[in-house]
Order: structure tokens, then C-alpha cells, then sequence
């Protein structure tokens, strides 16, 4: 699960779970920097969160939503063990934690650096070492 910023494309939460409990989306929701609007699909659980002081809108086609799908579409191009109906998935919950950690540590550092220079190019991988 992902909380994205629309403007920057950064991952501003993230959890790896089995289930999507509204206490696991109300501790994402607080912990992320507040926003004025939020944004979601049509799960039942988003409608009883705390939005504080933002406004909440639910949404029936992806008109809002677009760019968490694209990031998540990202996460799962990545890691192939995200990908579904694959062979490649992890026996082990703590190691997937880590490879989302590490990914979200990248990928904002990527987007980060995209705004500044928009017209150089910049491959997820170039943020490795640094």
C-alpha cells in the first residue's frame, strides 16, 4: 500500500502487509506529511479514515488516482517478486519490507532530482551508490 504525492511522485508511505486494516491506512495516513485533498479508490475502509485537515474524495474511475497507480505500476516493474502470477515472489515478509524500503529510498531521491533538472535523464539505478 501507497500514500503519493501527485505533484513530486514521491512515495510518502508505504506499507507491506496482508490486509489492508483502517488502522494500518489510519497510521499510514498520520504519519504521512498532511495534504489538502486525498484521493482514492472506491475500498470501503478509506471512507472511515481521519483526513485531518484535509478533504477526502473517493473516486470512481482513475481520473485522481493516477499517479499512485503509475508509482505502484513502477514498484511492481522493479521488484519482480511484486509482479503477479509469477514465479518470483518472497518466501520471507521482512525481505520484502526491505526492498520496498530500499526502492521508496530510491525512487523519491530519482523524482526528487527529476524536478530539479527535468532535462537530464535519470535511471533509478544511478541512485544506488549515492
Amino acid at each position: 500500500m501507497t500514500l503519493v504525492d501527485r505533484h513530486s511522485s514521491c512515495i510518502l508511505a508505504w506499507r507491506v502487509a496482508f490486509e489492508r486494516s483502517e488502522a494500518l491506512l489510519q497510521a499510514m495516513v498520520d504519519e504521512a506529511p498532511q495534504a489538502k485533498f486525498y484521493y482514492s479508490d472506491l475500498f470501503a475502509s478509506y471512507r472511515n479514515l481521519v483526513y485531518a485537515p484535509g478533504r477526502y474524495t473517493p473516486m470512481p474511475d482513475k481520473s485522481e488516482t493516477y499517479r499512485v497507480e503509475g508509482d505502484n505500476a513502477e514498484l511492481r516493474h522493479y521488484l519482480a517478486r511484486l509482479g503477479r502470477r509469477s514465479r518470483c515472489f518472497s518466501r520471507c515478509i521482512h525481505a520484502l519490507r526491505r526492498a520496498v524500503k530500499l526502492f521508496v529510498h530510491l525512487w523519491n531521491q530519482r523524482q526528487l532530482y527529476r524536478q530539479r533538472f527535468p532535462k537530464y535523464p535519470a535511471h533509478l539505478l544511478q541512485f544506488v551508490c549515492s
